[in-house]
């Protein structure tokens, strides 16, 4: 059985889609070595976009064209996967995108489903915390890249109906190296609270220029920088960052009756058995999204539009990135309780409480 993917495994945004890579290949050998699916063994054909829409959408083509693809995991970030969600839906191919942004998935089309958590239930956990600390006005900052502008989109629709007032909106390019005139801006209008979304290396500049600034604000951030590589780029500066994500770099700290915590740690305890390094939530959305397929497979065969129905009915399946149950009208299948509130203290995650 021959399944696609599609990973950004160069560029800026390998961090993300080098453990996506590795975590599938990971998988794919375990279901082989127990003998595959249903007696097949599973062929995985990956492709690099880098962090590319046109690269994403040839790769896409390709894998369209091959008559043995069953569906299509991938593309890692928002840009290429809705650059290649039209296609896959016009072609009747399951694609299961491993990117955040839930105008990948809404409107539906019945084709494309994703496993990352969607930014608006980010936005929904950030501002439960706001509301928790009392904090009504913010100001809010953002790459102006897709994922970036996803998360501004939903911040903009959800904020000012729970009461939290945005005295400043900002933004910056991906290749930005200093965002102090944006954040000079943004200091003048006295928030209580920071709000910076993107993936790095941006939010570790925004972070790094905000204390040398020395604004003592609080800084909250999104589950795009849910990744060591944050604080590497931060150093110092990342200590005290708040933002939503995947339970699977605090596994060890949830609670023993959360239902994702047995699968989690087994999926961790792989991961550092076969790359000696841990894992990450970026990787979960590719375990979820070949699981579901595999999942899928057994049920059906490979039969692409028997694997879509198969996908769009499944309930109470328990990943990585949360306890899917989709619909109709639901293509992510995942509530805001599949992120938990994560800080960062002494270097180190820890989960808010």
């Amino acid at each position: 059985y021959v399944i696609g993917a599609i990973f950004s495994t160069t560029g800026d945004n390998a961090p993300l889609g080098v453990p996506e890579r590795e975590t599938a290949e990971m998988l794919a050998k375990q279901i082989n070595a127990k003998g595959g699916v249903n007696g097949h063994p599973i062929k995985l054909l990956v492709y690099d976009d880098a962090g590319k829409s046109d690269q994403a959408a040839q790769a896409c083509q390709r894998l369209i064209e091959d008559k043995r693809v069953v569906a299509i995991i991938g593309p890692t970030l928002t840009g290429p996967s809705l650059a290649i969600a039209t296609n896959c839906q016009n072609a009747k191919m399951p694609l299961l995108s491993c990117a955040a942004a839930i105008k990948i998935v809404q409107p539906v089309k019945s084709y494309v489903f994703k496993t990352a958590q969607s930014d608006s239930l980010a936005v929904a956990k950030l501002i439960d915390y706001l509301k928790k600390k009392k904090i009504k006005n913010v100001a809010f900052i953002n790459d102006s890249n897709p994922f970036g502008a996803g998360g501004r989109d939903q911040w903009v629709k959800l904020s000012g109906p729970a009461g939290i007032k945005t005295v400043d909106y900002e933004s910056f390019a991906s290749a930005d190296t200093d965002m102090t005139p944006q954040l000079m801006k943004i200091r003048s209008s006295k928030p209580q609270a920071v709000i910076c979304w993107g993936t790095n290396p941006g939010p570790a500049i925004v972070a790094q220029n905000m204390r040398r600034l020395n604004m003592k604000q609080p800084l909250l951030m999104s589950h795009g920088i849910s990744n060591k590589t944050f604080i590497k780029l931060a150093g110092k500066d990342a200590e005290g960052v708040i933002f939503p994500s995947g339970k699977i770099i605090v596994a060890n700290q949830i609670s023993a009756s959360d239902p994702q915590k047995r699968v989690l740690q087994a999926y961790n305890a792989e991961y550092q058995k076969t790359y000696h390094k841990d894992a990450i939530h970026f990787g979960g959305h590719a375990w979820d999204a070949l699981q579901l397929v595999v999942d899928a497979l057994k049920k059906v065969g490979p039969d692409r539009a028997k694997i879509r129905t198969a996908i769009e009915s499944r309930k109470n399946f328990v990943g990585i990135d949360g306890v899917f149950n989709f619909s109709a009208k639901d293509h992510n299948g995942l509530n805001k309780s599949a992120f938990a509130l994560v800080t960062i203290r002494n270097g180190k995650w820890a989960l808010v409480k």
